[in-house]
């Protein structure tokens, strides 16, 4: 079935207090979405977020951002009051996501919420600890000694909570009694508001697409609590790190540093660890976007320690052996694959027999520094099984990337487009429609491009630090004349 869906980050929503979040605004979106004639709404990932920022360096796989609980649903409830919440500093531009004034701000007034919660009577509560125990102790014991440790990476700490020593582990749990409980709290917190939120978009039609990196992050509590499950050596250090090699975009390639799967222990213990992580995806979400798919066929190890990914190479994955058993344990699943990037055969192959549909990227096909096979993001190669974007997360807004390729690439847009006139917004729109018009069964279009924005509203320059996964749109910036627009073009190209 044709659909269309809008990509945004649930950070990047208005909202009173900084950052967007579970608020009234989110709700007012899910409203936009249905009157656009959207099916989708496609978010990044929710996890905790930790240096640098970015939503695919999170402190847990399996937690939620606490920055994302609404404070305004704790005023009603009467844990916070007005007065306390307003009198802190956010930061002052509202399209931009302070995270420093945010970490020193939030946590203080979501302590205050805790403290104020009476949580030893609340049976809700003490259910959802049980029932999300195989993650959930370790998170917050993690999160509480950490801050005990001046937020420090676990591989700074003591080396007896570093190795988790019984006596350390008893004597942190007895000594951090509340602030363990403080983020056993605020999980349960994120998960009642999520739920609350993802419930009134499905009764709205929309379905909600998740996000998780295909990797997790050193500094984390699953690696800290989960050693076996990554290539550690006897000090729980990592012996390779995760990358991308050299290629148009970034001559040294990309060092991401994540530690990287043993895949034999993964496999030895029929993926349990993998069962789970997904299994807790479609709680929270309706259809879950896999990155760095092809990882999964061949990833890029890069030597601990060096500064760029230029030494790294390829070593062999687990393959289509996981993706059987994930289909064995939890059934059929809505999957996207993002199979960007250089494809092998053996990766495209793992893919088609995977059945999950891939990306097709309309920038790809016309930037000569994208080092894939560019007539494969030409869409009149599409296949239906596909879901097309104009960009993602991680490229240039449409206006932005129109602005900043050559005159020859941007001449052939207007030749594959039949628009030799049109320049700027009128050319990006004109995209816009060659993406809804095309074959694939999924339409996804960032916000951006359908606010005609330029590169100040990019969301992330990947190997760039300090300035990326900070923009937000004003509030009163979608209108009803937008979404007539959009559903226009739905309705045009059958995507309702």
């Amino acid at each position: 079935m044709r659909a269309g869906g809008i990509l945004c980050s649930v950070a990047s929503l208005p909202s009173k207090y900084g950052i967007g979040c579970f608020s009234k605004e989110a709700y007012a979106f899910v409203d936009f979405l249905a009157e656009a004639g959207q099916r989708y709404w496609q978010i990044l990932p929710l996890g905790p977020t930790g240096f640098g920022d970015s939503p695919y360096q999170s402190f847990s796989t399996f937690a939620g951002n606490p920055y994302f609980i609404d404070l305004e649903t704790l005023i009603k409830e009467g844990v916070l009051t007005k007065k306390e919440c307003e009198a802190c500093d956010f930061g002052k531009d509202p399209e931009t996501v302070d995270y420093g004034k945010l970490y020193e701000e939030r946590y203080a007034l979501l302590r205050k919420a805790y403290e104020r919660s009476n949580v030893g009577e609340n049976h809700a509560f003490h259910e959802f600890q049980e029932k999300e125990r195989y993650w959930l102790r370790d998170y917050a014991i993690f999160m509480a000694v950490k801050k005990r440790f001046g937020d420090e990476p676990w591989n700074e700490w003591a080396e007896d909570i570093r190795f988790r020593l019984p006596n350390a582990m008893e004597y942190y749990q007895r000594e951090l009694y509340f602030d363990i409980e403080f983020h056993e709290y605020m999980q349960y917190l994120f998960q009642r508001q999520w739920k609350s939120l993802k419930q009134y978009a499905n009764e709205k039609g929309i379905q909600i697409i998740g996000d998780i990196p295909i990797y997790v992050a050193y500094d984390s509590a699953d690696a800290w609590s989960n050693p076996a499950l990554f290539q550690f050596d006897n000090n729980r250090m990592p012996t390779a790190v995760a990358g991308c090699p050299p290629d148009g975009f970034t001559a040294a390639g990309q060092l991401w540093g994540n530690p990287l799967y043993l895949w034999d222990y993964h496999r030895a213990t029929g993926f349990e660890w993998w069962i789970r992580r997904i299994s807790k995806c479609f709680e929270w979400y309706d259809m879950l976007r896999i990155d760095h798919f092809r990882g999964f066929d061949e990833y890029y190890a890069v030597p601990y320690g060096d500064e760029d990914a230029v030494r790294g190479h390829w070593e062999k994955g687990p393959g289509i052996e996981l993706f059987r058993t994930l289909r064995w344990r939890l059934g059929d699943r809505a999957i996207i694959a993002e199979d960007l990037g250089y494809m092998k055969p053996s990766v495209k192959e793992m893919v088609r027999e995977s059945g999950y549909p891939g990306m097709k990227v309309l920038e790809f096909a016309f930037d000569s520094r994208d080092s894939s096979d560019r007539s494969e993001y030409l869409p009149h190669n599409y296949t239906r099984n596909c879901v097309v974007y104009t960009g993602t997360h991680d490229n240039e807004t449409l206006v932005g990337w129109l602005e900043s390729i050559s005159k020859k690439e941007r001449q052939m847009v207007r030749d594959y487009l039949g628009r030799p006139e049109e320049s700027g917004k009128e050319l990006a729109f004109s995209l816009l429609r060659l993406a809804a018009a095309s074959v694939a069964d999924l339409c996804v279009i960032p916000l951006q491009d359908y606010l005609g924005l330029d590169n100040r509203a990019r969301i992330n320059q990947p190997s760039t630090i300090g300035k990326n996964w900070r923009w937000r749109m004003k509030k009163k910036t979608l209108s009803k004349e937008l979404a007539e627009k959009i559903r226009h073009l739905m309705e045009l190209y059958e995507r309702i």
